[in-house]
């Protein structure tokens, strides 16, 4: 999901996501969904044809449309509740496709989740956040409701995070190939994925590090603290949120140094063995362990969008 088209969106389905009073007594209610970052055309290009990856992880490449046309083309690595989403310069629309862009979506795994975290971003200060509903369009001319969503803001320099939680809808096109519910009100993250990542080396994302402004980050913290994660500041400005077994690392940084630094992946089995593919500018570090660093080269970029 792209921060420009969200933009889009928002002004004409805002408030459509009803709210919820109370505050369900503090538990967690949004998880880590997916990150995406921008990286050079070289090692974006590199990460479209790595045969390790393909064999790494539920690996794929597509184009999806979204609400008004809009498209993006995204690189995929699909665990179990979890993926990542990378893409090249100008794979998506407006400064979302900038060198160095990201974003972070955390979603619910019940249904009312979205509406009961919007009403603690109110209570948090956030009294006028921007809701939309996001659509998919598989092909033929007709978009089919894809989640409701949520952001503190309209306004962001390269980085934006939001709440979101999928829609019905979507899980009864059989098109979506998802699962059935699990229980009553599953609207989660491992019903959306596919199982393929059982074929794979890959489980899930633990940890995701990312470069962002101070503006940025402290626009996200009140996303982060309504969806339950536990958030603390660091010495440097940046910040830490724990919650749902995954980690999130956030540096405040200028706008020219902004962008997607280390993602850390659990595996599916222990492997006795520590492998190191280089992929254009950047390093996945499997093993030894159930463990594997991916960590991204620091580029130059200009100094605005």
């Amino acid at each position: 999901m792209i921060m420009v088209v969200a933009l889009a969106l928002a002004g004409a389905v805002q408030g459509g996501v009803s709210s919820a009073q109370a505050r369900d007594g503090g538990r967690q209610l949004l998880f880590y969904n997916h990150a995406y970052g921008v990286l050079d055309r070289a090692t974006a290009d590199a990460i479209e044809h790595s045969a390790y990856l393909r064999d790494f992880a539920n690996f794929q490449v597509r184009t999806t449309t979204g609400a008004g046309g809009q498209t993006w083309t995204g690189r995929y690595l699909m665990g179990r509740e979890t993926y990542l989403e990378l893409f090249g310069i100008g794979d998506v629309p407006g400064k979302d496709g900038t060198l160095g862009a990201t974003g972070l979506g955390v979603s619910a795994e019940r249904a009312g989740d979205l509406a009961t975290a919007i009403a603690r971003l109110r209570e948090l200060g956030i009294s006028d956040p921007v809701e939309f509903r996001q659509t998919r369009d598989f092909g033929d001319g007709v978009p089919v409701p894809w989640f409701d969503a949520v952001l503190t803001t309209g306004e962001y320099d390269l980085f934006g995070a939001w709440g979101m939680e999928y829609r019905p809808e979507y899980f009864a096109d059989p098109r979506s190939n998802t699962e059935p519910a699990a229980h009553p009100g599953d609207v989660g993250r491992e019903r959306y994925l596919p199982d393929a990542y059982r074929d794979h080396l890959m489980r899930d994302v633990t940890g995701i590090r990312l470069a962002v402004t101070a503006r940025d980050l402290a626009d996200t913290l009140p996303l982060l603290k309504a969806g339950g994660f536990a958030v603390r500041s660091l010495p440097d400005g940046g910040a830490l949120a724990k919650g749902g077994g995954t980690t999130l690392r956030f540096d405040a940084v200028p706008l020219d140094r902004v962008g997607l630094r280390q993602v850390e992946m659990s595996l599916n089995r222990p492997v006795s063995y520590r492998h190191e593919e280089r992929i254009g500018r950047s390093a996945l570090v499997v093993g030894p362990g159930s463990r594997a660093v991916w960590t991204f080269g620091e580029q130059d970029r200009p100094t605005a969008p």
